[in-house]
Parts: C-alpha cells; sequence; structure tokens
C-alpha cells in the first residue's frame, strides 16, 4: 500500500502525520511508535513546507512476513540544502530558529537517507523496522 500526500500547506502536514500514524496503527505498533513515526513525519512536513516551498509526502507499507515496515519519503523541489554536514547538526537553522528537524528525524527513525542538489531539491527518506515476534 503506498498513499502520497501533496504537502502545500500546514493542514497537509497535519494530514501527512495522521496517514503515517494510522498506518502505523493499522500495522499493530504500539502508541511510542505510533508518536516516533508521527513526529518525524511532521518535522520532515513542515521542512518541506518551510524550506522547499512544499512538496509531497510518501508514505509506504513494505511489510512482510517477518517485519513490519514502514517507508516514509518526503520531497520538495526547493533550492536544495547547500551543506548537507551543517544542517544535520543538532540546533543549526538556515533562519536563525532552533530546529531539529533533520537531526531530530534521523534520531526518531530506524534508517535515514538524505539527498538534496542546490536547485534541485531535496528528497528525505525514512524507515521504521519492527520484527513481528516483537509486537505480541
Amino acid at each position: 500500500m503506498t498513499r502520497r500526500i501533496s504537502v502545500q500547506t500546514q493542514a497537509d502536514v497535519i494530514r501527512a502525520r495522521l496517514a503515517a500514524r494510522d498506518l502505523a496503527i493499522q500495522l499493530g505498533l504500539g502508541p511510542m511508535d505510533q508518536t516516533r513515526i508521527a513526529t518525524a513525519v511532521s518535522e520532515l512536513g513542515r521542512n518541506a513546507l518551510q524550506y522547499g516551498g512544499g512538496g509531497a509526502c510518501i508514505i509506504r507499507d513494505e511489510s512482510d512476513e517477518r517485519a513490519v515496515r514502514i517507508e516514509i519519503e518526503v520531497v520538495d523541489e526547493g533550492p536544495g540544502i547547500a551543506d548537507i554536514e551543517k544542517a544535520m547538526r543538532d540546533g543549526y537553522s538556515s533562519n536563525g530558529g532552533l530546529s531539529e528537524g533533520l537531526p531530530g528525524s534521523k534520531r526518531l527513525a530506524d534508517a535515514f537517507d538524505l539527498e538534496s542538489r542546490t536547485g534541485e531539491g531535496t528528497c528525505v527518506r525514512i524507515g521504521f523496522v519492527r520484527r513481528r515476534w516483537s509486537l505480541r
């Protein structure tokens, strides 16, 4: 199952957050995992909106018989991130505010990948994996 949510407004960020949380619930993940997933999607969606001028959030159920796997991709077509290393530092914000978006999302996820090209946008992929036996 794949769900794509356009992220053009703050309401869309909330919609993406709720869709990711709902999938976690449907797959039997507990409240802590539901919160981790929803929080990461919120942070990345806000970044796409604020810095990338909007984009999309793609939520995929990649589960199999051995594990529950949720993969989320947040993309934008903004200016890209000029200095990824700096952007991944705790507390760094290009607009002077307190930012935990990228490093915070990385800490919340089991897998994290970021691709950004100046003038071509940014794509952040995060993943959450739980073995099925641990859900009982």
